[in-house]
C-alpha cells in the first residue's frame, strides 16, 4: 500500500496516529482559512488530530486524481487530489486535499480547498475552537 492509500485509509478510519510515518520531516499544511501554512511535522500532525477528533463528522473521500504539479517551492512533484465530503457543525462541505510527495514518497505539502464560503467559515471556526481546546493556540488568537 502506498502513501496515498495509507493516508486515505487512516483519515477515513479517523486514525490520526497512523498518519505520522506518512509525513516528511518538515511538511507544509496550507489551510483554506489561514494565509500562512502550518509548518513542521509536529504542528501539522496536531492539526490533523484536531480535524479527525474534533472537526469532521461523516468524512469520506469520493474521488481521486493523480499526476504532477508544482510545489510551493516551484518544483514539479508527484501530486494527488483526494475529493471529499463531510459535515462540520451541521454544514455540508465539499472540498479537495492536494497532497504532494517528496522524493522519498512522503507527504511534503498538503493543501485543502473547500467550497462554499459558508462551509469555509464553519470549518475555520471549528478548527480554531479545536486548536484552542487542544492547547495549540491561545484562545485570543
Amino acid at each position: 500500500m502506498d502513501t496515498i492509500e495509507r493516508f486515505r485509509a487512516a483519515v477515513e478510519q479517523g486514525d490520526a496516529d497512523a498518519l505520522e510515518p506518512l509525513f516528511a520531516a518538515a511538511p507544509l499544511f496550507f489551510s483554506p482559512v489561514k494565509y500562512r501554512p502550518f509548518e513542521g511535522r509536529e504542528l501539522v500532525l496536531a492539526v490533523f488530530g484536531v480535524l479527525l477528533r474534533r472537526v469532521f463528522e461523516d468524512f469520506r473521500y469520493v474521488g481521486t486524481l493523480s499526476g504532477e504539479a508544482e510545489t510551493d517551492a516551484g518544483e514539479d512533484t508527484d501530486s494527488h487530489v483526494l475529493i471529499f465530503r463531510a459535515t462540520v457543525n451541521g454544514k455540508q462541505i465539499h472540498g479537495i486535499d492536494l497532497i504532494q510527495l517528496d522524493e522519498h514518497g512522503l507527504i511534503s505539502e498538503f493543501t485543502v480547498m473547500v467550497r462554499a464560503l459558508s462551509a469555509v467559515t464553519a470549518l475555520g471556526e471549528a478548527v480554531q475552537a479545536g486548536l484552542v481546546a487542544e492547547g495549540l493556540v491561545p484562545a485570543d488568537a
